[in-house]
């Protein structure tokens, strides 16, 4: 199968570059109309934008996700996990998984994580200006975490720390010297966990983890994949989703009202709608198994796919007006947390953290502002995030939740 190279006109700068990564969309949206399944010379990637491609991308067997993984741009080993894995094998992984990260989990902890939302916002409260990722997202993913795994208040350090060293493996273009800084963190992430979960199982100390660690039916090096790409996929993307949905939201001050008296069901509508336009995983990778004909082109057996989730989430055939903020848009089939059978395990659990969290602090801060100008945003592909988005809490005109 054979199809024409066609070439990012001049005036568009390429998405992956470093000065197209602050703002990749225009270059999407020229592929997404003229070349929806494009060849980049550069990366050697077929790059799909159009939602319904990506949709089959996603969900459709000739797409292999354990082969996408093997052939990211660096050459490192990753363990067996949900990520790593093509169904059967993937299904066996992820029925376990839902004890750590399942509907039921997730409610489960939902009082906790609401004072956890409170205590923090009281200590920005005392500083009257702070950092969205830094001191307010970064925080809370570790609160998070440190109820799902039931961490000790003395260890939030040094899991935040691994965390955070480990996260390097998100982004499959990072440098050589990096990536082996990130597996090296994966490692000493992976040694930490099956330590932790070896002490709750013998405390016999009830949490989300210690259901995983106890599950029969997975081997010991598999529950700590479930567990290491838990904390690689969930930890930094869910803290950068803090700042990347107030970049989003906060110049736009009826929307801001409208969510700081938002009811829990209007809540959720609105974190999928910041999702959407700013999603922290803005693609994800898979090799087809043999020829395929999307809609938008033909991809030959073997090629190196890239399903453009961000450029998906703004394609003008599903979304009306896509690049416009609507709170209440439903339906919204957003591609933020992928699709298939690989559609993110945590997606209840960022849902209801993002809903619970941003009522809350903009009823605190009702005049919570963000910095002025051009957004900042990090040169990492993945995940997506702001290198800062400095806060002016203006505390002295809240109001206790």
């Amino acid at each position: 199968m054979t199809t024409a190279s066609v070439r990012l006109p001049a005036q568009f700068i390429h998405p992956f570059a470093p000065a197209g990564r602050a703002d990749p969309y225009p270059a999407y949206r020229w592929l997404q109309a003229n070349d929806p399944v494009h060849h980049d010379e550069a990366s050697r990637l077929w790059l799909v934008t159009g939602h319904a491609d990506c949709a089959t991308v996603l969900r459709d067997p000739r797409f292999s996700a354990a082969q996408g993984q093997r052939e990211r741009a660096r050459d490192d080993a990753l363990p067996t996990s949900m990520l790593t894995t093509d169904p059967p094998d993937h299904h066996r992984l992820r029925a376990p998984g839902m004890l750590l990260l399942g509907p039921a989990a997730v409610r489960a902890l939902l009082p906790a994580l609401a004072a956890d939302v409170d205590r923090l916002l009281d200590r920005l409260a005392a500083a009257g200006r702070a950092d969205a990722a830094a001191e307010l997202g970064r925080p809370l993913a570790t609160a998070v975490f440190a109820r799902l795994f039931d961490l000790p208040p003395g260890e939030l350090g040094r899991f935040e720390t691994l965390a955070r060293a480990a996260s390097i493996n998100l982004d499959p273009m990072v440098p050589p010297a990096r990536a082996a800084l990130g597996r090296t963190a994966a490692t000493a992430l992976t040694r930490y966990l099956d330590v932790h979960a070896a002490d709750l199982t013998r405390r016999q100390a009830p949490s989300p983890l210690a259901a995983l660690a106890a599950d029969d039916r997975l081997a010991r090096a598999e529950m700590l994949g479930i567990l290491s790409l838990a904390v690689i996929g969930g930890w930094q993307p869910l803290a950068e989703a803090v700042g990347n949905a107030l970049h989003t939201l906060l110049p736009d001050r009826a929307a801001v009202r409208r969510l700081a008296g938002a009811d829990e069901e209007a809540a959720r509508l609105a974190v999928d709608e910041l999702l959407r336009l700013q999603a922290p995983i803005p693609f994800t990778a898979r090799v087809t198994t043999e020829p395929v004909q999307l809609a938008g082109g033909p991809l030959p057996a073997g090629a190196r796919v890239l399903a453009v989730l961000c450029a998906a989430n703004r394609d003008p055939a599903v979304f009306a007006e896509p690049e416009e903020l609507r709170l209440d848009r439903h339906p919204n089939p957003h591609l933020g947390f992928g699709g298939g059978p690989h559609f993110c395990l945590a997606a209840p659990l960022v849902r209801q953290v993002l809903a619970l969290l941003l009522p809350r602090l903009l009823r605190r801060f009702p005049a919570l502002t963000g910095p002025s100008g051009a957004p900042d945003w990090d040169q990492c592909l993945v995940p997506r995030r702001l290198r800062s988005f400095p806060l002016e809490l203006n505390s002295a005109l809240g109001e206790a939740c």
